[in-house]
């Protein structure tokens, strides 16, 4: 009996782990969305392929779901390095999932190449250049920003400045093209947060 309530515990903990994940992966996948769909318009790409690229943006850590049993502990303040292989393999478990789902072959590419870098330090399959997709060179830089700008277990999020800052830093990872796309974006993001707190401030006094 004891046994059982004790497996009772743990089923809830984990329970309530992945649903914490879920609801942190769909909101960040909507924000993801939301930049990709910006930056794609910015560099005027095609109406239809700045659609899919919306659509890879929701849902491109979906894969995260088929491990997060493995992950529950998500509240650790680091990922061991077994950890961290399970977390890389989500970009090709994802492209499966939406594959099998009959998405098109456009975003299920997106998807799966979404944490490949420009120097060909990324992976899975370490593609270097414009042999990434389009796509998921948009996606790489407004997902490492919004993961920035998110709240973490293990980190407060850092302000739009800083995680421009940081980006910089790593800027060797991204197309320059878009990335120089991308910072009118995060230009606009920083201003339109500035002006939100502004208001926030004139309504409290």
């Amino acid at each position: 009996m004891i046994q059982i309530e004790r497996e009772d515990v743990e089923v809830d903990e984990i329970s309530n782990y992945l649903t914490e994940d879920l609801r942190t992966e769909i909101n960040h996948g909507i924000e993801v969305s939301r930049l990709a769909g910006m930056l794609a318009r910015e560099l005027k790409l095609e109406s239809e392929l700045c659609h899919d690229i919306e659509i890879a943006g929701v849902l491109h850590d979906i894969g995260k779901l088929r491990v997060s049993t493995y992950l529950y502990g998500g509240a650790e303040d680091t990922l061991n390095v077994e950890k961290m292989r399970y977390v890389r393999m989500h970009a090709t478990l994802g492209y499966e999932v939406v594959k099998q789902e009959g998405y098109p072959d456009r975003v299920c590419e997106i998807i799966l190449h979404h944490h490949e870098n420009y120097d060909g330090t990324g992976y899975p399959s370490n593609l270097v250049g414009n042999n990434i997709p389009i796509g998921a060179r948009i996606l790489r830089i407004c997902d490492v920003f919004v993961a920035l700008t998110s709240d973490r277990p293990y980190r407060k999020a850092f302000d739009c400045k800083t995680a421009m800052e940081l980006l910089i830093e790593e800027v060797r990872h991204f197309d320059m093209k878009i990335f120089l796309a991308f910072q009118s974006i995060a230009h606009g993001e920083i201003e339109a947060k500035k002006m939100k707190r502004d208001v926030q401030d004139k309504l409290v006094y």
